[in-house]
């Protein structure tokens, strides 16, 4: 069990946990989006949303607008919750994070993922093609948010106090990314699972596979139904294919023999996935 920890939302407790899931949400999101993947997860998993500064509980923390400075602190704030076996799932903003984490803990020689989950976002050494829109004033950035990810509902759009609260979190978590600059490092040494959304504008299936090269261990690559918050419309599918990772990550946590592998490639031909 982990103590308390302003990092990570506390929900249902697991007695005999196997392994831990560390999730990280998409720009704008808080821990909160996870709290209910508890009900499907198996009890063998013990779910562990992460909670950046500046949002939900921690609204009047200043958040991060730069992604090396985040991670540092994630990776000391998590240091003594990698007792056991753990993933780290991210989305979007998050699957960037994530894997900066993953290479943070290797550069302090802490345990590092079992698996890494990406999902809905391209791979770290691919170029943004999106203008940056985190200086825009007030109303173009919300305008430009909601034309790239009509992620803002309109009753929130609405209720100006609210957005005032919101907007700068929202702003830092895009002046995280669009300030990102990649530096190649060795491959991680955990298998990578990609997800993306079928009818995801922004993040195609070509782009997903890119991050085969971010490990030298096995890859996966699973399209799911919907746009780019497929997390939530297909969520039920996301958790099956999580939950299913997790059990063999935990079996076998060298990312399998290349005979195994090599079963992977042919099982993917069959049910839709790809595998590498």
């Amino acid at each position: 069990m982990i103590s308390q920890n302003p990092w990570i939302l506390r929900g249902r407790t697991n007695l005999q946990p196997r392994v831990r899931l560390f999730c990280l949400p998409y720009a704008g999101g808080g821990a909160s989006m996870f709290r209910n993947w508890a009900n499907t997860l198996p009890p063998t998993v013990e779910l562990c949303p992460i909670q950046l500064p500046g949002r939900e509980n921690r609204l009047r923390e200043p958040p991060f607008s730069r992604i090396s400075p985040l991670v540092e602190a994630l990776a000391q704030a998590l240091e003594h919750s990698l007792n056991l076996p753990f993933a780290v799932f991210g989305h979007s903003m998050g699957a960037l994070i994530g894997f900066e984490l993953a290479r943070e803990l290797r550069r302090r020689s802490l345990p590092t993922p079992a698996l890494l989950f990406v999902s809905g976002r391209r791979a770290p050494h691919q170029l943004d093609a999106d203008l940056p829109i985190h200086e825009r004033s007030r109303d173009e950035f919300i305008r430009e948010v909601q034309l790239r990810y009509n992620s803002i509902p309109e009753a929130v759009r609405q209720d100006s106090e609210l957005m005032e609260l919101l907007l700068p979190s929202l702003r830092a978590d895009f002046a995280l990314t669009e300030s990102y600059v990649y530096y190649a490092e060795a491959p991680l040494d955990c298998p990578i699972f990609a997800f993306g959304g079928v009818e995801d504008p922004k993040v195609s299936h070509n782009d997903l596979a890119l991050w085969s090269r971010q490990t030298c261990r096995s890859f996966s690559l699973r399209m799911l139904p919907g746009e780019h918050f497929f997390l939530q419309s297909a969520q039920s599918v996301l958790l099956q294919a999580i939950s299913q990772e997790l059990d063999g990550a935990v079996q076998n946590p060298e990312g399998g023999s290349p005979t195994e592998v090599a079963a992977k490639i042919t099982a993917g031909a069959r049910d839709g996935k790809t595998r590498y």
